[in-house]
């Protein structure tokens, strides 16, 4: 079988257990492989020896973490996967707190806006509030993930961090992305320097040819950062039309927003 190979390079600290972080780490490359993976492809992908893949495997389908699929040698997600992110959303209720002033951008715009929180190098979508009228579809749902570096909401992201923070997370993606670096760095550095003019930061064809759009960050409860965003087909939704029209009404969503949990406003502080 075909497999794409993804990087999966990491650091183990002292007090990680190794067993349990190599189970994590293929259910990680299960879930955001596009198809059924077989063992071997496993083991390639992940770098763990296919002994070792073969005993994980067996511990995760007991456990309903991943099934086998019928006369087959591949394995994909189960539903104990499935119930511990049902878990997380329905715990979830910063979704229910801002979710008036999403739908709310979500109807001027006429677009999908998508709420989002970082995993390693990529934003996950949490929530996605589409408006009861307009002709502009996103076909992103809960779940999907946007690489941090050339999304929107990856920029508002890292543009709302502490200074060293954003320099650390920066510089690990740059590790990853190797060769691909020069190319996304561009993109990058522009939208940061010019969210600090506009207060937004902007993807311009650069997470998909085909799509543009706009996005903030503010700190949540505990701490914790998250982002939004509002784009479509980029024949529809330019630049101007972002920047102009849809920019505005968003930043007043986000100060409503972090008026309701106290915060200070997206700074890039």
């Amino acid at each position: 079988m075909s497999a794409k190979p993804l990087p999966r390079k990491r650091n183990e600290t002292a007090d990680e257990v190794a067993a349990l972080a190599r189970g994590l780490t293929l259910l990680r490359v299960v879930s955001e492989h596009g198809q059924p993976l077989g063992q071997g492809d496993l083991a390639r992908l992940t770098g763990i020896p296919r002994a070792t893949v073969s005993r994980l495997v067996g511990t995760l389908v007991s456990h309903r973490f991943l099934r086998q699929l019928p006369n087959s040698e591949v394995y994909e997600l189960a539903p104990a996967t499935l119930d511990l992110g049902n878990a997380f959303l329905r715990h979830f209720d910063l979704r229910t707190a801002i979710r008036p002033w999403l739908k709310e951008l979500a109807e001027f715009a006429g677009a999908a806006v998508h709420l989002a929180v970082r995993d390693r190098f990529d934003m996950v979508l949490i929530d996605t509030v589409r408006p009861d009228s307009g002709m502009i579809f996103s076909r992103l749902d809960v779940g999907a993930r946007l690489n941090i570096c050339t999304s929107a909401i990856g920029r508002a992201y890292l543009f709302r961090l502490p200074e060293s923070e954003r320099n650390a997370l920066l510089q690990s993606a740059r590790i990853a992305a190797a060769d691909e670096w020069a190319r996304i760095s561009h993109g990058v550095d522009q939208a940061l320097e010019e969210a600090k003019t506009t207060g937004v930061c902007l993807s311009l064809g650069e997470w998909h040819p085909l799509v543009n759009s706009v996005a903030v960050a503010f700190q949540g409860p505990g701490g914790r950062h998250y982002a939004f965003n509002c784009g479509g087909p980029a024949f529809v939704l330019d630049r101007s039309k972002l920047i102009d029209h849809i920019a505005p009404r968003m930043l007043e969503c986000l100060q409503a927003i972090e008026s309701e949990f106290g915060n200070q406003g997206l700074d890039g502080k």
